[in-house]
């Protein structure tokens, strides 16, 4: 059984198109099951930074506590899907499961790997895997973190200088996106981190811009939505899947969001 989570916060985006989100978030929630999801109101206001190099931070630690909340209400043998909203949510999500067992799969464009003293633009969705593994501000970092050894990313091809050094200082396991047309290529590398169970997460900006057009920083090169769908489940068939996240679809209208819903809905359908 699948829960559903929709957190369409949009605090945590560097985007000009950051209030989309919210667009992005209600199209995909309308085509998921009522009974079966719970919808979040995100703070209205932007917050402040509260004295940290981390934009709109108040606003964040309320989503995540919102979301861990609302994660960690599943019922034995569910497990929740969280529908951002921008990549920030994954902070929530992950604190409702995580564990000394637990691997992450990051399917993104980008890292996510900055600290909030090197992000070019103080913007959460760019650190908050790095949060995650237990660096950065409180409230906004997950203590202990996950290790990086029980680190998989996939289809990432956009590093800040920071990111490609924390990878390379740490080993963190990278599979291209090209890589995925092997759907055994995700399955095999979390297998070999040890862990029990995985949370994956997925930023739409992961796929080639010739399948998605709502995402704000396309990059070019990227995953086919096909490859990510079979890639999930094949990793689904070997390690239990703790919870996911689908975040940052930014349509340019609620009205364009369908042209895009068909290929989204793919991948919510490998997530649950």
């Amino acid at each position: 059984m699948t829960r559903f989570v929709i957190a369409p916060q949009w605090q945590g985006s560097s985007s000009s198109r950051a209030m989309q989100l919210i667009d992005g978030a209600e199209a995909i929630a309308g085509d998921l099951p009522r009974a079966a999801t719970i919808a979040l109101d995100a703070p209205t206001e932007a917050g402040d930074a509260q004295g940290t190099a981390v934009l709109r931070a108040s606003a964040l630690a309320r989503m995540r506590e919102r979301i861990s909340d609302a994660v960690a209400s599943a019922a034995p043998g569910e497990h929740a899907v969280t529908v951002g909203g921008d990549c920030g949510v994954a902070l929530g999500a992950v604190s409702a499961v995580a564990g000394d067992d637990l691997a992450i799969v990051w399917i993104d464009a980008h890292a996510d790997l900055n600290t909030p003293e090197s992000s070019p633009s103080g913007a959460f969705h760019g650190m908050v895997l790095r949060a995650i593994l237990g660096d950065g501000v409180d409230p906004l970092r997950l203590d202990p973190g996950i290790p990086p050894s029980r680190v998989v990313l996939a289809a990432t091809r956009s590093l800040d200088a920071e990111e490609q050094r924390f990878i390379d200082e740490h080993g963190i396991r990278v599979i291209p996106a090209s890589a995925l047309s092997d759907p055994d290529a995700l399955a095999e590398a979390v297998v070999s981190t040890g862990a029990a169970r995985v949370h994956v997460h997925v930023d739409l900006d992961a796929l080639d811009p010739s399948e998605i057009t709502g995402v704000s920083f396309a990059e070019p090169f990227g995953a086919a939505a096909a490859d990510v769908a079979a890639s999930i489940r094949r990793l689904r068939e070997r390690v239990p899947l703790a919870g996911a996240t689908i975040t940052e679809f930014s349509p340019s209208s609620p009205a364009a969001a369908v042209d895009d819903l068909g290929t989204i809905l793919r991948l919510v359908g490998a997530l649950a």
